[in-house]
C-alpha cells in the first residue's frame, strides 16, 4: 500500500516529467529510478548513510553525486533523489518509485495487471492475454506474469481492484460453495 507522502512525491516527479514542454521519456526517468533503488537496496551501508540523521545532507548528496554520476542519471532524477534525501525520505525510496510507476502509467493511459498462473505461460500465451486484458480494462494493459502452483491450472488475473478468476482452484472454489447452499 502506497503511503501518502510517497503517492505525494510520485504524484509531483509525474507532473514533472508528463509536463508539457518537457523533454525527457517517462520512460528513461523510471529507468534510471529503478537503477537507483536498486543500488540503494543492494548496500546495506548506502541505506544506513541515507537514513542516519547523523549524515549531513551535504554528505549524502555527495555520496549519491558521485554514485549517480556513471549512470549518466538525468538532471530530473538526480534533482529528485536529492529533493528524497534532503526531506529525509530515502527510506521511502521503493515505495516512492512504484507510486511513480502506477501513477505514470495512469496518467499515459494505461492499466497495470497481475496474471497469475498455475504454470509459465508461453509467449503467445501471455500475447493473447494482453489482448484480452486490454479489451476488458479499455485501455492499453501492463502485465506482471506470476507463477502460482496452487492454482492447479488456468489463470487469476488482477486488474485494479477487480480479479478475473480461470483457475482450477476457483471453480472448485465455486463449486462447493454452489454445493454447500443446496
Amino acid at each position: 500500500m502506497l503511503s501518502v507522502v510517497a503517492a505525494r512525491y510520485a504524484r509531483a516527479l509525474v507532473e514533472v516529467v508528463t509536463a508539457p514542454g518537457s523533454k525527457v521519456d517517462p520512460a528513461q526517468v523510471l529507468s534510471q529510478l529503478r537503477a537507483v533503488q536498486a543500488l540503494i537496496h543492494g548496500s546495506q551501508v548506502l541505506q544506513n548513510a541515507l537514513g542516519s540523521p547523523a549524515v549531513a545532507p551535504s554528505r549524502k548528496r555527495a555520496v549519491m553525486r558521485r554514485l549517480l554520476e556513471p549512470m549518466g542519471a538525468l538532471d530530473q532524477v538526480r534533482n529528485f533523489v536529492y529533493v528524497v534525501i534532503d526531506h529525509r525520505r530515502a527510506h521511502e525510496f521503493s515505495s516512492i518509485v512504484d507510486g511513480f510507476e502506477k501513477l505514470l502509467d495512469e496518467n499515459l493511459g494505461f492499466v497495470s495487471a497481475e496474471i497469475r498462473s498455475a504454470a509459465p505461460l508461453t509467449d503467445a500465451q501471455r500475447a493473447t492475454l494482453e489482448t484480452q486484458v486490454s479489451r476488458l480494462a479499455g485501455k492499453k494493459a501492463k502485465l506482471k506474469f506470476l507463477s502460482d502452483p496452487t492454482l492447479i491450472g488456468g489463470v487469476v488475473a488482477h486488474v485494479g481492484s477487480t480479479v478475473y478468476d480461470g483457475s482450477v482452484r476457483g471453480q472448485l472454489e465455486r463449486l462447493r460453495t454452489r454445493l454447500g447452499a443446496q
